[in-house]
């Protein structure tokens, strides 16, 4: 989902080398590049003359304190999620913010402001399923039905997200999710639940997987990336988005703790937090605006469609990064012992491709066990072909 991370010490030279001819901006280089550069960069250029250099990573931010502790960091403004933001304020690595400088911050969804970061957009993990469905779901209630709703599930294989889902789905309000799994009951309870469709389940990792297994066929439902699942996408024609109790976070401008351009890099933020500018980030990509305004000069149907529309976040559940840093370890290495493996060595295209694991589970959600010498693999009876297959 990101690039390749920044080789910093060669590039640290050439980026201080041109930061006072502009704003260094990181963010990451996914699909919203370029719908950042036409929503904020190349307007605030044009509006200020200060020249905005726009750099990617991939999130890590491991070589970040170095660069602080030495004075004069080549980087200005950072875009951030939630985890690095929070970690990183408290190292030191950001600025702490005058919030009187980016505008109005009653006008921000909830979480969006803190006491480091602005945020930038909402982004979520939504339930989306395939309209050939008899029925509509809409809850993580009816992704458990499966006599209502039969078929394979598509599920992220990490304990992040999935765990939370499987409260929801057991009848938990989103305001208690976390202070339940935060207990040896609730997380005991979160592995019971998925304990019940374990079997019908197509495990996926990465963001596009569970919108292509949709499109395929291969599953009925899964939660995923709205950004992914954008039914305006080529290939996901045939998929919808069911909003209620759906879980969204936020990333975030950072200013750079040393920053020789703070001035200005106060300047981009109050600039592209502003409804105008995140209204056009959002005509690009499927993020939520963080300014409650921009929703009202969006089109209703577009505004419906965003992860920060008022009715779905009076709906959601707001991931809690503080939760995750505490106890995300520890959880993952529980999940990552109870979920099946993923056979790594199979193409996506070849069904019969033997695997040298043990026992995994392949592309299309069957249980495979490999036979030592045989340099083949056999189905594990009764996992069988996927629905709609």
């Amino acid at each position: 989902m990101r690039t390749a991370a920044l080789v910093v010490g060669l590039l640290a030279a050439a980026f201080q080398a041109c930061a006072a001819d502009g704003l260094t901006v990181i963010s990451f280089g996914r699909a919203d590049q370029d719908a950042l550069n036409y929503a904020f960069y190349s307007g605030f250029g044009r509006a200020t003359g200060i020249p905005i250099k726009s750099l990617s990573y991939d999130g890590d931010t491991s070589d970040l304190a170095q660069m602080v502790r030495g004075g004069n960091p080549p980087w200005d403004l950072m875009q951030v999620e939630s985890r690095a933001l929070r970690q990183g304020c408290e190292q030191g690595l950001f600025e702490k913010l005058d919030l009187s400088r980016v505008g109005n911050t009653g006008d921000f969804i909830s979480g969006a402001v803190s006491e480091c970061g602005v945020g930038i957009f909402a982004w979520s993990v939504a339930l989306a399923y395939s309209d050939r469905l008899a029925g509509t779901p809409a809850s993580w209630a009816d992704f458990w039905d499966l006599k209502r709703f039969p078929g394979k599930r598509g599920l992220r294989r990490s304990a992040k997200y999935t765990l939370e889902i499987a409260l929801l789905a057991d009848g938990v309000a989103p305001a208690d999710v976390y202070t339940v799994l935060a207990t040896d009951a609730g997380v005991d309870r979160a592995f019971r639940k998925l304990e019940q469709i374990k079997a019908d389940t197509v495990w996926w990792e990465a963001a596009a997987q569970s919108g292509l297994l949709l499109a395929a066929g291969d599953i009925v439902m899964s939660p995923g990336y709205a950004l992914w699942l954008d039914p305006e996408r080529p290939g996901n024609e045939n998929l919808r988005i069911a909003w209620n109790q759906s879980l969204y976070d936020v990333d975030s401008w950072a200013i750079v703790r040393g920053s020789a351009n703070v001035a200005d890099a106060y300047r981009f933020i109050a600039f592209a937090s502003a409804p105008e500018r995140q209204k056009l980030l959002s005509e690009r990509v499927s993020y939520g605006p963080a300014n409650r305004k921009a929703l009202a000069l969006l089109g209703a149907d577009r505004a419906r469609s965003l992860p920060s529309f008022d009715a779905t976040l009076a709906r959601a559940l707001r991931v809690d990064a503080a939760f995750w840093i505490a106890h995300g370890e520890a959880l993952e290495r529980r999940f990552d012992a109870w979920a099946p493996a993923i056979c790594r060595d199979q193409a996506d295209d070849d069904d019969d491709a033997p695997t040298e694991q043990a026992v995994c589970q392949d592309v299309r959600g069957r249980m495979r066990v490999h036979r030592p010498g045989s340099g083949a693999s056999d189905r594990v009876p009764g996992s069988g072909a996927p629905m709609n297959r």
